[in-house]
């Protein structure tokens, strides 16, 4: 008892010694404080708002606020991942290096399961610790290291935003979330109000993937999460919620439930430490008591009446409860626009006998748009037919080289991969050159070996094909019997079926921390 007592005490007293260097840590109320006109009319257009919505998907008043906080904030204090970026805001004194680990993490998190960021993460900071070291790096050096993290417009960004604030802002981070949003390019709302509350204490919400579907259970709003009129209100949810004292741990707490506890299929409720004010938990109660009785259109105990017409915030009519989703129904998941297919052939052309060993051709890609660049090997687009792939592709090749045998081009496979709002499906080639490596190589192009390949600055895209490449050379289970074809449409016409799962690698996964100023949201280049 005494050992269990003593380990009680401990833990107590490292949470209040926490709380101690939180506060000392803050900054003054007129870093934290947007300015007083802006403030007072955001106040009254929310105030505008709430009067339209129905009292239903409001929380009812300062007590139902406080329970949330409290029980929201007591399971966090037990229950939080132990993250390195966490540590490091929370160990780091300096302000602006501390928002800097935050600004870092919080843009890997972006479409991105924690899983994935927490290496990418640890070797970025051993690698550019400071927003000095970021903005003397090359952004080859960026891309290099974001390879195979997807959402290659973020890393680009990060270090443009280092570079400013080293340059332009004399290296320190702006204190606000108004002013990391204005100053910074590429931070959104979310991101800015992150950085804020995180690192510099200001108390100010934050919705992301998570924190959306947190909400809309907790008030039972089931129409489509990314409409204005939902966003709107759930951002205001997120600004009434907000612990002053803890603004940095309840928005990281929020989002930690919606990562680990109310999750998008199979929700842990009985471990929810908000299930008691949850109005979806207890529409599946009421739904359960209902079909037990054989209630047929029996409402609610408490059910949403609008104050004026239609409820934008419930379920719409046209999708009725589903029982076998329960608290699941809310957020419906909005219908996805399936992205665009475009095709392409793509050869990896090797020197095997190259000084050094076999030696590779890689091509930069333009400095703007899709995968800006990074490295790929040369291809051409194709027309859906794939007409006359073998002919573009040789003559896009000689364009790097020079003239090529047309009959030793050889036809590898296919390879698929999606990105947000694209699926590029590859007509993968190979051909090996005769003698060393040519003497000069055109701007833009090198040669690697198959070691450099693996760390430079390549997408996972290029990765797949290199495998493709690698599973017909000689000595390989595959390379035995490779094909002796010239083009795929000799053999069979290039599938245009969707791949399955197994194929499809996407950038991004499925539910992870996804903020309301991601890329794909706002349709950046990626």
């Amino acid at each position: 008892m005494r050992k269990l007592r003593a380990a009680v005490g401990s833990n107590l007293g490292k949470q209040a010694a926490s709380q101690e260097r939180r506060k000392k840590r803050a900054p003054n109320s007129s870093q934290a404080k947007p300015s007083a006109p802006k403030d007072l009319a955001n106040q009254q257009e929310e105030e505008i708002f709430q009067a339209s919505v129905s009292p239903y998907h409001l929380f009812r008043n300062r007590t139902e606020i406080t329970a949330f906080r409290k029980s929201l904030l007591s399971w966090y204090d037990t229950e939080k991942r132990d993250l390195p970026w966490r540590r490091q805001a929370e160990d780091e004194e300096d302000l602006d290096r501390r928002a800097y680990a935050v600004w870092v993490s919080e843009v890997m998190l972006q479409q991105t399961q924690v899983a994935t960021v927490i290496n990418y993460y640890t070797r970025w900071m051993q690698k550019w610790p400071t927003l000095q070291n970021l903005a003397n790096a090359s952004l080859e050096e960026v891309n290099q290291l974001w390879a195979g993290l997807g959402y290659y417009s973020r890393g680009r960004r990060l270090q443009e935003g280092a570079r400013k604030v080293v340059e332009e802002l004399g290296g320190h981070m702006p204190r606000t979330a108004d002013t990391l949003q204005q100053l910074l390019p590429g931070v959104g709302r979310y991101t800015a109000g992150a950085i804020a509350s995180i690192a510099f204490g200001q108390a100010t919400g934050v919705v992301d993937g998570n924190v959306v579907r947190v909400l809309c259970r907790v008030r039972a709003i089931g129409a489509d999460s990314k409409s204005t009129v939902v966003s709107q209100h759930l951002w205001s949810l997120a600004q009434q919620l907000v612990d002053p004292n803890r603004p940095g741990d309840f928005n990281q707490a929020a989002m930690e439930l919606g990562a680990t506890v109310c999750t998008p299929q199979r929700p842990l409720c009985s471990q929810c430490p908000v299930q008691s004010l949850c109005r979806a938990r207890q529409r599946v109660e009421q739904e359960q008591f209902s079909a037990s009785w054989n209630l047929q259109g029996t409402p609610d105990v408490e059910d949403c009446t609008p104050i004026t017409g239609k409820c934008q915030l419930c379920l719409p009519s046209t999708e009725p409860w589903n029982y076998a989703l329960g608290v699941a129904n809310f957020p419906r998941k909005a219908s996805r626009r399936p992205p665009r297919e475009e095709y392409l052939a793509i050869c990896v052309l090797e020197q095997p006998r190259a000084l050094g060993g076999t030696h590779i051709l890689l091509v930069q890609r333009p400095s703007s748009g899709l995968l800006a660049g990074l490295w790929e090997f040369p291809s051409v687009t194709l027309e859906h037919s794939g007409q006359h792939q073998h002919k573009d592709l040789l003559q896009k090749l000689q364009s790097w080289t020079g003239p090529l045998p047309a009959t030793h081009l050889q036809y590898l496979g296919e390879v698929s991969h999606t990105f947000s709002h694209i699926k590029l499906t590859y007509q993968v080639y190979g051909l090996a050159l005769e003698g060393q490596t040519p003497v000069t190589t055109p701007p833009g192009a090198r040669w690697l070996t198959r070691e450099e390949f693996h760390t430079a600055a390549v997408s996972t895209a290029m990765k797949k094909v290199f495998r493709v490449y690698e599973d017909h050379q000689p000595g390989t289970c595959k390379g035995s019997k490779r094909s002796q074809l010239s083009s795929p449409t000799s053999q069979k016409k290039p599938s245009r079926k969707k791949p399955n799962q197994g194929q499809q690698v996407l950038d991004s996964f499925f539910w992870p921390h996804i903020p309301t100023d991601t890329p794909s949201l706002n349709s950046a280049a990626q």
